[in-house]
């Protein structure tokens, strides 16, 4: 079990299933982005918005996946 921001523990499990719901919406706001870039139908604002969520998603991504690493003293 694992700490969690709201004091609570959560499991390697809960913690896997959260990075696969997380990695599943980045590969589809890729798609969306890229769509919209390609087809020209996007605004500019919205393309950064999406842009600016995959970031977020990708910082999330990142953190989960440090926080299912053991810390190793060398």
């Amino acid at each position: 079990m694992l700490g969690s921001e709201g004091g609570g523990l959560v499991s390697r499990e809960d913690i896997m299933r959260r990075l696969e719901l997380l990695r599943v919406e980045h590969r589809d706001l890729d798609a969306a982005i890229a769509a919209l870039v390609d087809g020209g139908v996007g605004d500019q604002m919205q393309v950064a918005r999406l842009k600016k969520r995959k970031l977020r998603l990708r910082d999330e991504i990142v953190a989960l996946e440090d926080a299912l690493v053991p810390d190793i003293i060398a």
